[in-house]
């Protein structure tokens, strides 16, 4: 597998003051019934907006800037990839679980694991729709498995949900397998692995 495809619109690191925007492709990444079930009955989607552009923002969660690169078109950002070493997710998580409780008054302390040390986790990968199908997502998942083995990870790992095929057909195409199931967000998952020895 050749991970040097060119790049349609230039990858960077986001930037702080890009989290609105970051925070919807995630929303999306995530899929808006997820981020409804994280919100709960008494709070609506723009609460929880209002609570990942706050994550986004800091240098201590799963989703802040610091793990996460764009793909841009201009100065608009039209692709994001979040993505961390699945070692620290519980440090990294804790934000999440803090930021919930005060904004939803919900403790997700109990919540599944996403993934695990020794795998390098790509938490959301997306592009907003107007751009899709221009290699876009391929660039940025390939920037994710460069960097996990950068960090001599053996593995980059994702969930799919179970009921998004497109997805799951491009994970495939980049050598990605399936490692079992799980639920997230009340959805059903795949768990998805890449590692050095299926190329």
């Amino acid at each position: 597998m050749n991970h040097s495809i060119p790049l349609p619109h230039p990858i960077r690191q986001a930037r702080p003051d890009e989290a609105p925007t970051i925070s919807t492709l995630i929303m999306e990444a995530m899929n808006h019934d997820c981020c409804q079930w994280f919100a709960g009955p008494q709070h609506t989607l723009e609460d929880f907006h209002r609570l990942m552009t706050a994550l986004v923002r800091r240098t201590d969660s799963q989703y802040s800037y610091l793990n996460t690169w764009v793909a841009t078109a201009g100065e608009q950002v039209v692709g994001v990839c979040v993505a961390y070493d699945g070692a620290q997710l519980h440090t990294l998580r804790e934000a999440f679980i803090q930021g919930a409780r005060e904004a939803f008054g919900i403790d997700y302390t109990g919540m599944n694991d996403e993934t695990q040390a020794g795998e390098f986790y790509v938490d959301s990968l997306c592009v907003a729709a107007p751009y899709r199908r221009q290699g876009i997502a391929s660039a940025l998942l390939c920037q994710a498995i460069r960097r996990g083995l950068e960090l001599e990870l053996p593995a980059t790992g994702l969930l799919v949900d179970a009921d998004n095929s497109d997805a799951e057909r491009l994970y495939t195409r980049h050598g990605f397998v399936p490692q079992g199931t799980t639920t997230w967000g009340s959805h059903p998952m795949q768990h998805m692995v890449w590692t050095c020895s299926y190329i």
